[in-house]
């Protein structure tokens, strides 16, 4: 395909979101011209969003990193004169080798998430050259580890129900999940559910976008799902809608949960949530009565102090009502069906120190300041930590630090990329060969190039090939071609949803369909300790958790309980949801992006904006202990009084300040050690003569 100067060729979408579309890639003159939807895919069948129908502009964006460079002026300042990659890979190896030698290898750390979904180049290569290195360990759970591990306590392993039988689903709720803008073909999914009769209820703090499509919007203060999913159960159990059969023979603990939430009456529930009494119980006796309840378990709600505990609560709804029997019925929060052998990818076996110290990604800010075994270098990949980070006036200023030898490999300037030593031009996924599981759909695509790097732009699995191989590692390890590296992924006989996904078959098809019979005996075969679903969890009990779900208030935030009081030095929550046309901080930099999202604005309630003497389109101040950042006012309904909302993660612009994250705190959550973006607390200011 790289060869070919005109055509239509296959690809698949690179960013991280469920859907993992596929695409056809039209080039003229060996340029990709145009970006649509593959209409064969069975799943996504065309239709794709704007974010990747415009990813030409990103692709062959004028401020593409096209060489390598070193920095020449001070760190933040953006100065930077051209390299060799010879001279590069000199001087990381050199550093590394020296830092290593002097301080110990694990005062070297990677930090990287999934900008791009490739396998081999975030979960491979990268992986066999810090673990031969020995440098510290990144933990990473920056996104969905809270929620994974809520569910995994109910159902042992991050798989639900699969997509394509949502459409028979008599009644949909999607909870905590912006859909429409993160998840479009289950959206598409759940039209061909409604036009059988199908209702969708959403549940949010915000009225978003999938709100505003959904039958039923129920808005609730940020935090409180847990409180709402037991409110939902206490009606179940009291007027007899629960399935006593299907709980005999597929959970234990449901008599400890049918009394223990006794307590979580329609009335308490409503004054905890925001949620009306009368809706409470409407939508549990709409839930116990669908024949076929589903229910779509989205990010959002797992961003708080107690977002595990959040999924937790949800995921023990369709094991009360039975619906897990039913075609379309059951729930989801994530899919794992495709998963393949790290072991192979990743080799820790190349590890000296099977120990090492590990960071915790949410807290880079507090680890680069600490000054008893400080980091002394970091390699940045696939990752903006600058701005998707929390408390990230923190973060600056550990990457600040003059004595933080810092390596960032990316397509942009990015706002980490200015505070590096060395910056390294990264290739699209259009130019590189990799593998591309789905975490919703069970469909595994391979990638292969079809256009020529971008300068001299180079993939993470040639990155960190030259760099192992320069450090003077096993140069069969760190000399295996992508293909090598995808035919010992698939190789996993872990899981027999992979039997017949293969290299040949991929290269053939383009995707490949998982083997999906196991998933006809899913219930009979739960990993949990018990075999069965978990209402009451002992493993949860035995590391100082509620072994039942249960309900408690953010540590930063309020509910109808605790209220906001005229003392309270921060008395608004803040949440920073995704918004549109951005992924995470990726297309923020490119203008029509930008454009459709018009500006970074607060969206705040009237009654709040009275308060604040706040009109419509003001500048304002919106600051906490952490930080503060300047924002457009946008007078809006959309959420609950005490509520505010500002979407999407907007770099530092012409001296805007404009990231949320300086706003969030690097707390961890209840469960999984991950972040807690959404429990956060903040006053607002207009700004006067702005």
């Amino acid at each position: 395909m790289i060869n070919q100067e005109n055509g239509v060729f296959p690809a698949v979408c690179p960013l991280d979101c469920p859907d993992t579309c596929g695409l056809l890639l039209h080039k003229e003159n060996g340029k990709i011209v145009k970006v649509v939807g593959n209409p064969d895919h069975p799943i996504t069948k065309g239709a794709i969003c704007n974010k990747v129908r415009n990813m030409t502009e990103r692709v062959y964006h004028p401020e593409r990193l096209q060489y390598p460079m070193r920095r020449v002026g001070a760190k933040g300042e953006g100065k930077f004169e051209q390299i060799s990659w010879d001279e590069a890979i000199g001087e990381i190896t050199s550093k590394f080798s020296s830092i290593a030698e002097t301080y110990g290898s694990e005062s070297i750390l990677p930090y990287s998430f999934y900008g791009n979904m490739g396998i081999l180049g975030v979960d491979g290569m990268d992986r066999r050259f810090f673990n031969a290195l020995g440098a510290s360990m990144l933990e990473q759970t920056i996104c969905n580890a809270a929620g994974n591990t809520g569910w995994k306590y109910t159902m042992g392993a991050n798989q639900g129900t699969i997509p394509e039988d949502t459409e028979h689903a008599d009644l949909i709720i999607v909870w905590g999940g912006n859909i429409v803008s993160t998840n479009m073909h289950q959206v598409v999914l759940a039209e061909k559910a409604r036009k059988k009769g199908a209702q969708i209820v959403v549940i949010d703090v915000h009225r978003n976008r999938t709100a505003q499509w959904g039958d039923w919007f129920i808005p609730l203060y940020p935090g409180t799902d847990s409180a709402l999913a037991l409110g939902i159960m206490h009606v179940l159990f009291e007027r007899g809608m629960a399935n006593e059969d299907f709980m005999q023979k597929y959970t234990v603990g449901h008599d400890a949960l049918r009394d223990h939430v006794q307590s979580y009456t329609p009335e308490r529930v409503a004054r905890i949530t925001g949620v009306p009494e009368a809706d409470i119980v409407k939508l549990a006796e709409l839930y116990g009565k669908a024949n076929a309840a589903h229910i779509h378990i989205g990010n959002g709600l797992q961003h708080h102090d107690h977002g595990g505990m959040s999924v937790r609560s949800i995921s023990c709804l369709p094991a009360i009502t039975g619906h897990w029997l039913q075609r379309g019925g059951g729930a989801v929060r994530t899919n794992s069906y495709a998963s393949t052998n790290s072991d192979a990818l990743e080799r820790p076996d190349l590890r000296h120190n099977p120990e090492p110290r590990v960071v915790n990604m949410n807290r880079i800010g507090e680890a680069l300041l600490e000054a008893e075994q400080p980091i002394r270098a970091m390699l940045v990949y696939c990752s903006n930590p600058l701005v998707v980070a929390p408390d990230s006036e923190r973060v600056e200023r550990g990457f600040a630090r003059e004595d933080l030898f810092t390596v960032v490999h990316d397509l942009f300037m990015t706002d980490t990329a200015k505070y590096a030593d060395i910056v390294l031009p990264a290739k699209s996924s259009f130019e590189a060969t990799d593998l591309y599981t789905s975490y919703w759909h069970q469909y595994v695509h391979i990638q292969e190039p079809v256009i020529a790097p971008i300068g001299e732009s180079k993939s993470n699995v040639e990155l960190f090939s030259l760099l192992g191989q320069a450090m003077g590692y096993d140069p069969e390890i760190f000399g295996e071609k992508p293909e090598q590296m995808i035919e010992a992924a698939l190789q996993n006989t872990d899981n027999p949803y992979m039997n017949g996904v293969t290299l040949e078959a991929l290269q053939e098809q383009r995707f490949v369909k998982l083997d999906m019979t196991p998933y006809d005996s899913y219930l009979d075969r739960l990993p949990t300790p018990s075999g069965k679903i978990e209402l009451y969890s002992e493993t949860m009990e035995q590391r100082g958790l509620p072994p039942l779900p249960t309900y408690r208030t953010s540590l930063e935030g309020y509910d109808g309980e605790r209220p906001a009081s005229v003392t309270d030095e921060y008395p608004l929550m803040f949440v920073s949801p995704p918004n549109h046309n951005f992924l995470n901080s990726s297309f923020a930099n490119t203008q029509k992006h930008q454009r459709l999202e018009k500006m970074p604005m607060l969206q705040i309630h009237p009654e709040d904006a009275a308060r604040r003497n706040v009109e419509e389109g003001d500048t304002v101040l919106v600051w906490n202990e952490r930080g503060q950042i300047e924002l457009t006012a946008k007078i809006t309904e959309a959420m609950l009084p005490g509520t505010v909302i500002s979407q999407g993660l907007w770099w530092d612009d012409e001296g805007k300040k404009q990231r949320v994250n300086k706003l969030t705190s690097n707390r961890l959550s209840d469960m999984g050690n991950g972040a807690t973006f959404f429990s956060a607390t903040v006053e607002v200011k207009r700004q006067v003569g702005v």
